[in-house]
């Protein structure tokens, strides 16, 4: 039998992709009820956020669910890169009718610590899973005692089986097609990155846990073609950014159902980090990738009042507008029904 299905009781083994930013317990729970793996993202949440979560979550749905965490290291600030920084942004912060001599500084993002595992282990999720690497093995050790998996996401042969050899139960093979942030732990050389149907099969051969294929899942077809190349389960993002449960802004879905989709790059002008959006105005102007940017999570307080006033303005010139390269099974349904509509692919598959 299926790993997934074995071991969590899924009917099928369709992951619903953790998004930071666009869901909450809401959508995870819509997917697990449906008999996916619904996810949540716990990268934005405090500890007491955290728990609120997991008490809704666990009140949504009696089925399993991943809850998702980062694991990058905390940088320490750069006062000449942050200068710089500052710099490229004042003249849209003049623009927005705001003080450039004000323009914040902070994390915005926390890695994996003591107070997240203090939660988790009071509520003993099936799944706990990670991006960019791995925790401290003592933290993996903790999830492992109380029968919980633990998965994270590879773009590389290198690092899938860098996670092997830690004792992951499942690797993520995040091809270059994904939204959202890149995975990669091992290299910043984006030149290393491979799309989906490459680094699967790759990796499929070169490890002996199970494997997930995650980037470009948007249909029937690319669900048989994972299957095909070796893949035990699917991981699906961007189909879900306009459910029904998603918290998916009304600009940022105006442009995943709009031809501006079809136009993705990596850009770390958001966070300090690479990670694939809708190509909109500041990735235009500034371009995508900047050595400007302050390492990640660094770079977010900066453009935080420029997004919110251009919101205000209905205008997503500077908002993360995370997706994909295929966004076309975006559409607006209930959770339920496109988990659904996968789980039909996975078994005619």
């Amino acid at each position: 039998m299926n790993f997934f299905m074995h071991r969590l009781g899924l009917t099928a083994p369709i992951l619903q992709a953790p998004m930071a930013g666009s869901q909450d317990h809401r959508l995870a729970a819509a997917v697990s009820t449906a008999g996916g793996l619904g996810a949540l993202p716990a990268a934005m949440l405090s500890a007491q956020q955290l728990e609120a979560q997991l008490h809704a979550l666990q009140g949504a749905t009696s089925r399993p669910f991943n809850v998702n965490f980062f694991c990058h290291d905390t940088p320490s600030p750069d006062a000449s890169r942050l200068a710089q920084w500052h710099q490229l942004l004042a003249p849209y912060y003049l623009e927005m009718g705001l003080d450039p001599a004000q323009i914040p500084e902070g994390a915005g993002r926390v890695p994996y610590g003591s107070q997240a595992a203090e939660v988790l282990e009071a509520f003993k999720p099936a799944v706990v899973s990670f991006h960019f690497g791995l925790p401290q093995a003592s933290w993996i050790e903790r999830i492992k005692a109380w029968g919980g998996l633990v998965w994270s996401s590879a773009t590389t042969v290198q690092e899938a089986v860098w996670l092997q050899d830690r004792g992951v139960d499942a690797i993520i093979a995040q091809g270059l097609e994904a939204g959202g942030h890149r995975g990669m732990f091992l290299s910043d050389d984006l030149t290393r990155q491979m799309g989906t149907f490459a680094l699967l099969p790759q990796i499929v051969q070169a490890v002996r846990v199970p494997v997930i294929a995650a980037g470009g899942m948007a249909d029937a077809a690319s669900v048989r073609a994972a299957k095909t190349l070796g893949a035990s389960a699917v991981q699906i993002g961007s189909a879900y950014l306009c459910s029904d449960e998603a918290t998916t802004s009304a600009l940022h879905r105006a442009a995943l159902q709009s031809p501006q989709a079809q136009h993705t790059a990596l850009t770390n002008l958001f966070s300090g980090r690479a990670a694939r959006g809708i190509v909109n105005r500041l990735m235009r102007e500034v371009g995508p990738l900047s050595s400007a940017a302050p390492a990640f999570p660094l770079a977010t307080a900066a453009i935080a009042p420029l997004r919110a006033a251009a919101e205000a303005q209905q205008r997503s010139d500077f908002s993360p507008l995370w997706a994909g390269q295929n966004a076309s099974g975006a559409r607006a349904l209930p959770a339920a029904d496109i988990t659904q509509a996968f789980i039909a692919a996975w078994r005619a598959g």
